[in-house]
């Protein structure tokens, strides 16, 4: 049997790594060439010399400018689809005046959270409470990792391994699973998952994918971390293979190099994000949300300061914010309502009080 290491030298995952890496050090306009490059080349390969097609799965602002990269810099007429419901009112705009084909979820929002879970902390550490959480003979090695850091003949054996998730987390998670009980560990009263992208969007965009003999071009940066860094490091900005063939044109693009091609580019900046500005030190960001997802989504929202996503949907949508805090969920064994409130206490993130007053304000004057 291979075992991890084994496939990684195969793939010669160290060398793409450190390539990768080099290319991340390049200057802002070598790596916009490298882009054009790349984008150009994939196309060329995948219409030119395949005969299929291609697309760009657009969500939120990093999407929006590889489209407009694609057709302004790169000259390419590339079609645009998107789930455009799960995005902001103000990003679903920009797609209409882009001309963005929109895409309807295989599940509800709240069919998803109800059977599958919620989507927080980040999506590789979801993924392992979900195995914790449902727990069979196939995924025990897995769960033992998780638990312990040792990885069995599969992983090399090794301990102390990755794969362990923090303690912070195992403390409040692990005890959904046999073994971390045993270590005193806490199980949280809630269902997580790291399903819920593959029913809202992944999916939907990979049906219509499969129906017009396309593939996709993806606003994707290693600078994000996550599972998306590990993979672009790996496999690079264009991929193919039987299984999964994109281009992610942008992967060695800082956050900054982003906003400039923006800027550049003079792309339609949605108003969730508000404007984009330089600070005194140079570097560039937005003025309102840096990140923008589902208003149900909570990956990452333990990093974030307030007033965190949670929020500014308080604040733009009350009654909104008021479902999917209490009610979105029904427990199956009490009937019980609840929401992400519960999940945001669990997991020490504030949301409750109102950080700027602003709510208190708008509630009082609506009751009068």
């Amino acid at each position: 049997m291979k075992t991890v290491y084994d496939i990684m030298q195969e793939k010669n995952a160290d060398f793409n790594r450190a390539v990768f890496m080099q290319k991340q050090s390049l200057p802002y306009e070598a790596k916009v060439i490298h882009a054009k490059v790349r984008a150009i080349e994939f196309y060329n390969e995948i219409v030119g010399t395949r005969g299929e097609n291609v697309h760009v799965s657009v969500g939120g602002l990093d999407s929006i400018t590889l489209l407009m990269f694609l057709r302004k810099v790169c000259h390419l007429d590339v079609p645009a689809i998107s789930v455009s419901s799960l995005e902001d009112k103000s990003i679903q705009a920009i797609h209409r005046q882009l001309g963005v084909e929109t895409l309807k979820p295989l599940k509800s929002k709240v069919e998803v959270l109800n059977e599958c879970g919620f989507p927080v902390l980040s999506k590789e550490i979801a993924g392992k409470i979900k195995l914790l959480q449902n727990p069979s003979e196939k995924n025990r090695t897995v769960r033992h990792a998780i638990i312990t850091g040792e990885t069995g003949a599969y992983g090399g054996n090794r301990t102390g391994s990755r794969m362990r998730m923090s303690q912070k987390w195992l403390d409040k998670f692990g005890g959904a699973d046999a073994e971390g009980a045993e270590l005193g560990y806490s199980a949280a009263p809630f269902k997580v998952s790291d399903r819920c992208c593959y029913y809202l969007k992944e999916r939907p965009c990979d049906l219509w994918a499969k129906a017009h003999h396309s593939h996709p071009y993806l606003g994707l940066m290693a600078s994000e971390g996550g599972r998306r860094a590990k993979s672009l490091a790996m496999n690079g900005c264009n991929y193919y293979s039987p299984s999964a063939t994109r281009s992610a044109p942008f992967a060695i693009f800082s956050r900054n190099d982003l906003l400039q091609l923006a800027l550049e580019l003079h792309v339609p900046v949605p108003e969730i994000y508000g404007e984009i500005v330089r600070d005194p030190d140079g570097a560039l960001r937005t003025t309102k949300a840096q990140r923008t997802g589902c208003n149900m989504c909570g990956f990452g929202i333990h990093l974030e300061k307030r007033p965190h996503r949670f929020d500014r949907l308080r604040e733009s949508n009350p009654a909104e914010w008021e479902f999917w805090m209490y009610n979105c969920v029904t427990d199956a064994v009490t009937g019980e309502k609840y929401g992400w409130g519960r999940v945001l206490d669990y997991i020490g993130v504030e949301w409750e009080d109102d950080p700027t007053g602003n709510i208190k304000g708008q509630m009082d004057m609506w009751e009068e």
